[in-house]
């Protein structure tokens, strides 16, 4: 055997004290006299960071660990024969647990098994590279309590390189080290095979790029970074020091997932279907129902490496808050990252992705067109899962299927995307649940199977550009009331007054809906809860109609109302079948549980996100950038409200430059 480990997990035996105290010194050392680090205010780790050196990599966790308020325990590091460090772990101070032993000593237990840790090995390169991240702690942990910890007692935290630049370039350059992973001269990765032609997408595990790509895609983060403070990315290399992966995202990207992240969905058409640009992006659905961007990637492969890469990065970017629901083609590699990054979030699939392949997969099958027809029946008509698995073993039999591996495929992951299975979850109108339900691509008309990354990025802009202003126009057409109610429905005007002026044409197809119920009676109670029938004529098939029975509970106690078409959960507001439920019950006001805030028009949605004011290095120039930036952004939507506030903004802003020329010198 080759190597060696300088102790064994799991972490709490004597010899990781003595560990910790000596690698503290040797490294506070190292620190004092390399400055590693110094004044930065480091992002959390994540999967895919590299570093020049063992030491490198402990300073930059202890930083970011000193800012969180934790400390750093060094408790597992790994030798080769040749006493040459290839792998290492860190962890909080607080992970494992004391030795039976340790009971009688007079010292209070710190430790709580805590899992927050990295672990980091040698590559082929010589730099060192996050492997695994585990940023939760199991534990209370606060910033002010950073200095309290072994790790933290002597300052030495700094860069190892200097940046002895000004102004614009200054912030520019030391924004692209606080990346990690970029080349750490500022150079945008020169070795990542510019030149090379063919696919962008390829098995080679890195990034195919060709001649001026990878320029391009320098230029265009350097432009976005200057024109945002907040703008993140992070850069993935392979053992050679090839480009791999890539992701990125901007300040408003990052606010808006704080109001719109409950439900996300990741776009992998591009890869899938082997476009030239192979882009992964993260969605969301806004006040208006509209698409809104959360975040970008280019992956060199569909692998769960890639995946997982991808995923702890942009989680990681959000603050570490997974969303509710996350929803993906149907893709085994994707599934199982997904299981592993977001362990929590109900992973559901696209329906429409799944249903438009239906083509390809069974077009060659007898009787094709009545095997597609049963297959929408039983997808969208089923109530009940019961219901579906009647249909579904109804067709499989009928048409002699049982066998065909597409068809066996769907039906295992049928708990993901058929919608019957999917009613307890809330998906804000982002799963489809009708036949031919489409939601257009952010980038669609400017983003096509043969469009080359360099014009990808040169339209990204634009393609952003009209994003913002399609939900800017919808904001003003809420605002100056542009939308004229057709009913004259209590609940609607209730709403009108709350709502976006998109989401009241929707709410407002219900309440028509509920006039063409025609019949809603009680067939049960059992305590406050009353169980109705609502009868409906609904259109089947495109070109007749027939009537359905719809169950809705409804608890009088509280006005909870429940219907089994799961239409509250699907879209976010209650359907045609629940209205005439309430409607008949003497209920005109919508009960204030189904009035959804991630709707309503009247809250003031600031897209810059919400920094803290702790932690503040005056002496960084990035701090002191980022933190007048949010400062100036504040006063200008406090101004731009009157006539009178914006000319007082303006004194104010000439007294503010009036003095900084004084105190500079400058007359």
């Amino acid at each position: 055997m080759d190597d060696v480990s300088l102790n064994s997990e799991p972490v709490g035996d004597d010899d990781v004290d003595e560990l910790e105290i000596e690698g503290d010194c040797a490294m506070t050392e190292y620190a004092s006299q390399t400055g590693i680090i110094q004044g930065e205010n480091p992002l959390p780790p994540v999967v895919g960071m590299e570093f020049e050196s063992y030491e490198d990599v402990y300073y930059f966790y202890n930083c970011y660990a000193k800012e969180q308020g934790f400390g750093v325990r060094v408790s597992n590091t790994w030798y080769r024969k040749s006493k040459e460090r290839y792998r290492g772990k860190l962890s909080c101070s607080s992970a494992g647990f004391k030795k039976k032993s340790e009971a009688n000593r007079p010292r209070p237990e710190t430790r709580t098994g805590c899992p927050a840790m990295i672990k980091f090995r040698l590559m082929e390169n010589k730099r060192w590279r996050i492997i695994e991240v585990e940023l939760d702690h199991n534990h209370l942990i606060s910033p002010a309590s950073g200095k309290f910890y072994k790790s933290h007692k002597q300052k030495g935290l700094g860069t190892k390189r200097a940046l002895q630049l000004d102004g614009a370039e200054e912030v520019q350059k030391i924004r692209l080290f606080r990346t990690v992973v970029i080349d750490a001269e500022g150079n945008g990765q020169a070795d990542v095979n510019d030149g090379e032609s063919g696919n962008t997408l390829n098995q080679s595990n890195q990034l195919r790029l060709k001649e001026g790509d990878a320029e391009a895609v320098y230029n265009f983060f350097c432009r976005l970074q200057l024109m945002d403070p907040n703008f993140f990315y992070v850069v993935d290399l392979n053992e050679k020091g090839c480009l791999r992966n890539l992701f990125w995202t901007d300040a408003r990207s990052r606010a808006a997932y704080g109001y719109f992240g409950d439900v996300v969905a990741v776009d992998t058409t591009c890869l899938t279907d082997n476009y030239e640009v192979p882009l992964v992006s993260f969605v969301g659905v806004n006040h208006h129902g509209q698409s809104v961007l959360l975040g970008c990637g280019l992956l060199a492969g569909e692998t769960i490496e890639s995946y997982i890469w991808l995923f702890r990065a942009w989680l990681t970017c959000m603050l570490g808050r997974p969303p509710q629901a996350i929803i993906t083609d149907q893709c085994g590699a994707l599934q199982t990252a997904i299981a592993d990054v977001f362990p929590r979030a109900s992973h559901c699939l696209c329906s429409s992705h799944i249903m438009k392949k239906a083509p390809e997969k069974l077009s060659g099958l007898f009787e094709y067109e009545m095997i597609r027809m049963t297959l929408n029946r039983a997808v969208y008509c089923s109530q009940r899962p019961e219901e579906f698995e009647a249909a579904w073993d109804e067709m499989i039999q009928r048409h002699g299927i049982r066998d065909h591996e597409w068809i066996q495929t769907l039906y295992e992951d049928r708990k993901r995307w058929v919608p019957v299975y999917l009613k307890e979850v809330f998906l804000a109108g982002m799963l489809q649940i009708q036949p031919n339900e489409v939601v257009p691509s952010i980038f669609e008309g400017y983003l096509d199977k043969g469009s080359p990354l360099k014009e990808f990025l040169s339209k990204y802009d634009q393609a952003l550009h009209e994003n913002h202003q399609q939900e800017a126009l919808a904001d003003m057409e809420s605002q100056n009331s542009g939308y004229m109610l057709k009913s004259r429905c209590y609940s609607a005007l209730q709403l009108s007054k709350l709502y976006t002026s998109e989401m009241l044409r929707k709410f407002e197809r219900e309440i028509e809906g509920m006039y063409r119920v025609f019949c809603t009676r009680q067939i049960s109670y059992e305590g406050p809860i009353i169980t109705y029938m609502v009868q409906e004529q609904v259109e089947v098939d495109g070109d007749r109609r027939e009537t359905k029975d719809f169950e809705v509970l409804y608890n009088a106690n509280e006005m909870d109302v429940l219907c089994v078409c799961g239409l509250f959960n699907f879209r976010g507001y209650l359907c045609r079948h629940a209205l005439s439920v309430l409607n008949k019950n003497g209920i005109e006001e919508i009960p204030p549980q189904y009035i959804l805030s991630r709707w309503r028009k009247d809250i003031k949605r600031t897209y810059v996100p919400n920094l803290s004011h702790g932690g503040i290095d005056i002496n960084n120039p990035v701090h002191r950038y980022d933190h007048l930036y949010k400062c100036i952004v504040q006063v200008i939507e406090e101004g731009r409200k009157s006539q009178d506030g914006y000319k007082d903004t303006l004194q104010a802003l000439d007294e503010i430059l009036s003095k900084l020329h004084l105190v500079d010198g400058h007359l």
